[in-house]
């Protein structure tokens, strides 16, 4: 066990480095705040008729979001990723739009994922299996990985998602997957070099059998490995091998096995990290939910 913590603490700082308003302009569709304009964009949408900067700005018809995508993408303001995203006013509110998965941090609104503990029992105790993102991924390659972890489509519910990304990222059958229980909600918000992150991650885990394989499906996976939980307890105590957010998942599964004492001072002070963000991913909402 650390003597703090600290070796921890920081993985939880740096997924809750965003600053708001942070020289961004707010955003709103059809009158209600949503996002977050990077200032890149402020020309262009002022132009557009959206507003200014200092007023803020605000698109009437948020139905006009997926073309304003594609133009944006054309324009060369960001790199598509030819996959729609739902949009949230807010993480608890319903979707109003579509875009494309690569404007979501230019206009900082909520992203949702999935991501999944791959777990398995042996004699000797916890195992976690991992994969290794490929060296051609767009963000964070040659990464550690969670074994299932992704992106939520448009029109896709959390579970839905799961069970598309575990096909496609491990070879895990539907029946299987199905069997994964929702182990909690994470919230941040942080900066990246795509700009504002404002993500939701839903998180599960899925015990598998000893005999289970993985093998992957879509080339986003380099490889995978089978990892003592204690290792992978070390790995996120010790570096940043594993990409930003899955550190998160990682400490609270940490916290609910027992290899971080939830009841200590170390413990208590991550979990109040985890539930409560070091930072507002959304302003009057809580970093973790059940």
């Amino acid at each position: 066990m650390p003597s703090d913590a600290s070796p921890f603490l920081r993985h939880l700082k740096n997924c809750n480095t965003a600053t708001l308003p942070g020289g961004r302009a707010p955003l709103a569709l059809g009158g209600t705040p949503s996002g977050w304009l990077t200032p890149e964009l402020f020309a262009r949408m002022e132009k557009a008729g959206f507003g200014t900067p200092t007023k803020g700005f605000d698109i009437p018809n948020p139905a006009d979001l997926e073309a304003l995508g594609e133009t944006l993408a054309q324009e060369g303001f960001y790199k598509s990723h030819h996959e729609l995203f739902d949009v949230y006013p807010d993480m608890d509110r319903p979707i109003v739009g579509r875009i494309d998965r690569g404007a979501l941090p230019l206009f900082g609104f909520v992203a949702t994922g999935v991501h999944m503990n791959g777990l398995v029992r042996k004699a000797d105790g916890l195992y976690l299996w991992t994969g290794r993102r490929a060296a051609n991924k767009r963000l964070d390659p040659s990464k550690l990985d969670h074994l299932v972890a992704g992106g939520m489509p448009a029109g896709h519910t959390p579970r839905e998602a799961l069970i598309k990304e575990a096909a496609e990222e491990a070879s895990i059958p539907a029946d299987l997957a199905e069997q994964a229980v929702q182990s909690g909600r994470l919230v941040y918000a942080l900066d990246r070099p795509e700009g504002l992150r404002r993500d939701i991650l839903y998180c599960y885990d899925l015990y598998l059998p000893e005999s289970f394989e993985p093998k992957a499906a879509d080339g986003e996976v380099e490889s995978f490995a089978l990892l003592p939980l204690a290792e992978a307890y070390r790995i996120v105590r010790d570096t940043d091998e594993f990409k930003f957010n899955v550190n998160l998942v990682l400490i609270d599964l940490f916290l609910r096995t027992g290899l971080i004492d939830p009841t200590s001072a170390e413990g208590m002070t991550l979990r109040t990290g985890l539930d409560k963000g070091l930072s507002p991913a959304s302003p009057g909402r809580s970093s973790v939910s059940g």
